[in-house]
């Protein structure tokens, strides 16, 4: 059974050492499972929750997609992708909105601590807090629940979120589902062995404590870094405690168990602190020097990583489209083609309705016909090897209903069908163009009436 993983990246900064041992290389691994269908997204509208600065999330949301691609995501594999590509996310927002009680959101991590700060401070509980902030929970909802994706690797502190999103889609299937479960219910999944490392002065690694090490910085820019990794003033050939240096702990991070060893009783041996730190920045320029080449290949192209991008923006909406689609009808925001189709309906029960007939050719081959009700010829298929292949391309049509139809208009009358880049159907010709026109507005009522049914 293949599982559906999903993970944004929040574009606010520029990624450091820390957040490629936490964050990126654990991901990157896991996407190359063979049961993983996994979702990778630069979650560029959370971004703007935290930051005001133009400038600073478009470079943050360059030089993230740049970094997860130098480091080996493979776009092939994996759908990889900028949250502002896909429009269903935010209508998806304003639906699951609509259904999340008030009292849950008020529960949330951060607005708790927004207002009890500002408690503590004298001010009005909400003071500077906006609706992102506050909403923040329901739009990370809509990023987990459009993909239905099954698995959500989170930090601890992010667990309440993913809470929320199944108690949304519970609420969203209880009201609107009617036998039917639209939502799966996410897991949050902890990776506890993922690394924590030390910063410069041995706090955490954080851009708020300016104690980061650079990715892709220059080779002398990480040896100078290292070098002001804070370390006791044990003299050369006095032994050192491994377990008590966060530089051992940086080593460890990206070492082999047997390099590990032996640094490990190089210290205890007294290794002097700067060969130490060499040793260190040896075992990182391995790690990062052709990972920076192909980060700076990447970051002279931008118009490349933005095809990367809107390829992997297309690959996520032949999803999320026809699933909004299902979801607008569930809520009630229906085309009103379709009401009068089952009001015609209900009036004549007896008549026939429209359908597809599938049939083979002399030559082997295989195609479907789309009647109208009346039994006028709508559209003729091209060819098909495979007749699995017919009745699947005609479920699609029919699941992804009359809205998502992609029609094109040509020069003598005609029009085709077209599902995912390829034409797949052509029309009859007509007289003049109004009874083309007349003709792809049947299409679409029949449609409409064979998704509504």
């Amino acid at each position: 059974m293949t599982t559906r993983i999903l993970t944004g990246i929040t574009t606010t900064g520029t990624p450091h050492l820390g957040n490629y041992a936490g964050a990126i290389r654990p991901a990157i691994v896991a996407s190359r499972q063979s049961d993983a269908d996994s979702f990778y997204f630069l979650a560029d509208y959370h971004a703007l929750i935290k930051c005001d600065d133009p400038q600073r999330i478009q470079r943050s949301r360059l030089e993230i997609a740049a970094t997860w691609l130098a480091f080996g995501l493979d776009t092939d594999r994996v759908t990889f992708y900028r949250q502002s590509d896909i429009p269903e996310i935010p209508e998806l927002t304003w639906l699951l909105t609509c259904v999340a009680g008030k009292g849950l959101l008020n529960r949330a991590h951060a607005y708790k601590a927004a207002v009890d700060k500002n408690s503590e401070n004298g001010e009005d509980p909400d003071a500077g807090v906006t609706m992102g902030l506050f909403s923040y929970p329901v739009l990370m909802a809509a990023d987990i629940l459009m993909f239905n994706a099954h698995k959500v690797p989170v930090g601890r502190d992010q667990i309440q979120h993913v809470e929320m999103a199944r108690d949304i889609a519970q609420r969203f299937n209880h009201l609107f589902g009617q036998g039917r479960e639209f939502f799966t219910l996410p897991e949050a999944v902890i990776e506890e062995s993922v690394a924590t490392l030390p910063g410069l002065d041995g706090r955490k690694m954080s851009k708020s404590y300016d104690n980061t090490i650079p990715l892709f910085g220059s080779a002398k820019q990480l040896k100078d870094a290292i070098a002001r990794i804070v370390t006791d003033s044990r003299a050369p050939g006095e032994p050192k405690d491994p377990d008590n240096s966060h530089l051992f702990t940086l080593y460890q991070a990206f070492s082999t168990p047997a390099q590990q060893a032996e640094f490990r009783q190089q210290l205890l041996e007294g290794l002097a602190w700067g060969e130490a730190k060499q040793r260190l920045f040896e075992l990182l320029e391995g790690e990062l020097g052709e990972a920076r080449e192909r980060y700076r290949q990447l970051i002279e192209k931008p118009s490349e990583l933005e095809d990367i991008l809107h390829a992997g923006a297309a690959n996520a909406r032949r999803i999320a489209t026809p699933f909004l689609q299902e979801l607008r009808e569930a809520v009630g925001l229906r085309s009103f083609r379709s009401e009068v189709q089952s009001t015609t309906k209900a009036k004549k029960k007896g008549g026939k309705s429209a359908r597809f007939v599938s049939f083979r050719e002399q030559d082997g081959s295989f195609r479907f016909r789309f009647l109208a009700a009346d039994g006028e010829q709508l559209l003729l298929s091209r060819p098909f090897a495979d007749p699995k292949a017919v009745g699947v391309v005609t479920q699609q049509l029919v699941g992804q209903g009359a809205d998502a139809l992609e029609l094109r208009a040509d020069e003598v009358n005609q029009f085709t069908l077209w599902l995912d880049g390829e034409c797949i159907a052509d029309s009859p010709a007509y007289d003049d163009v109004a009874d083309r026109d007349a003709a792809m507005l049947r299409l679409h009522t029949a449609v409409a009436t064979l998704a509504s049914a």
